[in-house]
């Protein structure tokens, strides 16, 4: 089994920077992927890392303003948020895909990720 524990959630002003972090027992050869879940919407897929970390996909809502990275000696996977909008606001959850290696097209299906950590709070507002 593999423990996933978000961190770094906040209340950050529109246009503001926010980093988020994902402290795992473990996930080397995982991919791994962040989704967030706002008020009364179904959660979605945010980004995907593969295992080495060479291989990043996006949402088209995120792209050029997130970052997903990870590194491995310490495993742990992060979430580098700039420019935020108000529109971000949700709970962001962290996961792991033990059966795969890379992000594959369908990277955002849920039912892809075993681990799930328990998420973080993000809000933007004025």
């Amino acid at each position: 089994q593999v423990q996933l524990v978000e961190s770094g959630g906040a209340l950050v002003q529109p246009g503001g920077s926010l980093r988020l972090s994902c402290a795992a027992s473990r996930f080397n050869y995982y991919a791994m992927g962040w989704f967030r879940q706002a008020p009364g919407k179904e959660r979605e897929g945010v980004s995907c890392v593969s295992s080495s970390g060479d291989i990043r996909a996006y949402s088209d809502s995120v792209k050029g303003r997130f970052t997903i990275s990870r590194d491995n000696t310490k495993n742990t996977v992060y979430l580098q948020m700039n420019n935020l909008k108000p529109s971000d606001t949700a709970v962001y959850y962290c996961a792991a895909d033990p059966d795969r290696s890379n992000c594959v097209n369908e990277w955002y299906r849920q039912a892809a990720y075993d681990y799930w950590g328990q998420g973080t709070q993000v809000t933007v507002s004025s």
